[in-house]
């Protein structure tokens, strides 16, 4: 059951879901952190640029993107996923070599509720009640956990840090934004 006091992580934190400069950035970016049920991950990437790829341990460690492995492909970012189940979960980038490069993640969800870790911006999208676009359910292979998109909870990073920073709108942060995820 998920915690009235959900987390939502962007993935990467200032970086963003985007190859890092060096291969071991996302396993340091995630080992301070608790993800639980009920908090949402949110991948801050340009379509084209980048994609992301639910799979499973073969696949995540190999970078093969073996078809039998692949749960689920996300093209149009960002992606924002529900965690609703506790176990292991595994994604990473398909395009190029960006997965080798260590544009990769590995999550263990457990039922406790999840913790920001160190970013200096840490924010909670639930809090904002932003409205939203699409939302789909992903069912994965028995032994895999379930990755629900939820409709009423997808947001941009840059509607929610303009909410955040009570600014009109996204557009006045997208040429911060730009810089940062360019």
């Amino acid at each position: 059951m998920p915690s009235m006091d959900a987390f939502t992580h962007i993935v990467g934190g200032n970086h963003g879901w985007r190859v890092p400069d060096n291969v071991t950035f996302f396993d340091e970016w995630a080992k301070p952190r608790t993800f639980g049920v009920g908090d949402k991950l949110v991948f801050p990437y340009r379509p084209g640029a980048n994609n992301l790829l639910a799979v499973k341990k073969a696949d995540y460690e190999t970078c093969g993107q073996g078809e039998e492995d692949v749960i689920n492909m996300y093209y149009l970012g960002p992606t924002i996923l529900n965690i609703t189940h506790p176990g292991d979960y595994y994604y990473y980038d398909g395009i190029g070599k960006h997965c080798e490069a260590g544009q990769k993640l590995h999550i263990q969800v457990g039922l406790k509720e999840g913790t920001s870790g160190s970013d200096p911006l840490p924010f909670n999208l639930q809090t904002f009640g932003i409205p939203t676009a699409f939302g789909t359910t992903v069912e994965p292979p028995a032994a895999a956990p379930v990755v629900t998109l939820d409709a009423a909870r997808v947001v941009t990073p840059a509607a929610a840090m303009a909410h955040k920073f009570g600014l009109a709108s996204s557009a006045m942060l997208m040429p911060v934004l730009l810089s940062i995820f360019l």
